[in-house]
């Protein structure tokens, strides 16, 4: 149990039957009437954002989450088989956990966040940036690097996100997951 004044970003917390992590808190301190914490809570499960105001001094459960290194192995009918680097366990999660799974290949490496009191798996993180080979381009003209367009690429994950024009078959680049976007052309 906690209480308001133990509110920090990043805490997790048992609020409304679901886990919600704090983005962001405000103590309040009217000049009339008790102190309340303004909250802007994200929900763990569904990535769902709402705002709420707890009275100071509320108690509340918090949550111990734990962030584990695993392995993606493969993609069949059931969902996606991922491997704990560590126990070599396998676990098996639903796509609506994965943050890109359009941007995941074989073997890569990622993070999935467990609720440790039960060992239940609740989301899978991958890197803010990974590097993809491009597939398929419409080729591009010497000279279409002053301009800011863009064009398709389908990658080697099957995903297609929008490139500079200067972008060739073949290439590797780096895709930010969080944005599903090009970030940079990457020297093999």
């Amino acid at each position: 149990m906690a209480s308001t004044a133990d509110f920090r970003n990043g805490l997790t917390i048992e609020f409304n039957n679901d886990l919600y992590s704090i983005v962001e808190f405000q103590h309040v301190k009217p000049g009339k009437g008790p102190a309340f914490v303004r909250t802007k809570l994200k929900s763990v499960t569904t990535g769902k954002v709402i705002d709420n105001t707890f009275s100071s001094g509320t108690k509340v459960t918090t949550a111990r989450i734990e962030k584990r290194p695993h392995q993606f192995l493969y993609k069949d009918d059931l969902g996606y088989h991922f491997m704990d680097s560590e126990t070599f366990e396998q676990v098996m999660l639903e796509e609506k956990l994965i943050n890109a799974p359009q941007l995941m290949k074989e073997g890569q490496e990622v993070d999935v966040l467990y609720h440790a009191e039960t060992e239940t798996p609740l989301s899978c993180e991958l890197p803010p940036f990974v590097d993809l080979q491009v597939t398929y381009t419409e080729p591009g003209l010497k000279g279409d690097t002053a301009t800011n367009a863009s064009k398709p690429a389908e990658l080697e994950t099957g995903a297609t996100i929008q490139v500079p024009l200067f972008i060739d078959q073949d290439e590797f680049i780096r895709v930010d997951t969080r944005t599903n976007s090009y970030s940079e052309r990457v020297k093999r």
